[in-house]
């Protein structure tokens, strides 16, 4: 990694696509020891689904550079991974716009982007007509919102339409996955 060093930053790494068993497999024992071979500090996965938190001296920019090519060398998985500070995933959890409207969480998800949409792309987005029955999104600078009261594995506005629509690439989290991130990312 670059040696531009700052104050530690704990950081938590959304992996996009991967598995924890058949293709793209990306097993947390192997990806914390990955996060420690790049000198990422406490690193700790949660579930088997691709996200650590970590603490690095590092830019941004560059840590996820590094860990992405680590985890190609060393597991043979080319993924993205997407990452987010300790207090912009604090952000995240306070503005959601669904919370208090919503029946409870259990229908709630983010998606994080890779990088902010063009207000080209976006303007697109807003204008889309889509019949996605009850499921309502908001876009706000790199994550987008999602309520599927009927379930992400039914709504029409999952990870592939948001990616296509935007150019940019995705990856989902469930709520609870969310919260408990942040929680972890605070210790």
């Amino acid at each position: 990694m670059s040696p531009r060093r700052r104050q530690p930053t704990r950081f938590v790494a959304l992996l996009r696509g991967v598995n924890v068993s058949g293709h793209r497999k990306v097993p947390m024992a192997e990806l914390r020891g990955l996060c420690e071979s790049i000198g990422l500090g406490d690193a700790r996965t949660y579930l088997q689904s691709g996200n650590v938190v970590f603490t690095s001296e590092v830019a941004p920019a560059a840590v996820g550079r590094a860990l992405e090519a680590a985890i190609e060398a060393e597991l043979g998985v080319t993924t993205t991974v997407l990452l987010r500070s300790k207090e912009a995933l604090d952000s995240v959890v306070e503005h959601n716009p669904f919370l208090r409207a919503s029946g409870g969480t259990e229908s709630l998800y983010v998606t994080f982007l890779a990088a902010g949409a063009a207000p080209a792309r976006r303007a697109v987005l807003d204008q889309t007509e889509v019949d996605a029955g009850p499921d309502e999104f908001a876009v706000s600078g790199t994550e987008v919102y999602l309520s599927c009261p009927g379930g992400y594995g039914r709504t029409k506005l999952n990870n592939s339409f948001f990616e296509r629509r935007l150019a940019v690439t995705a990856t989902t989290r469930n709520w609870k996955s969310v919260v408990a991130l942040a929680e972890m990312a605070g210790h």
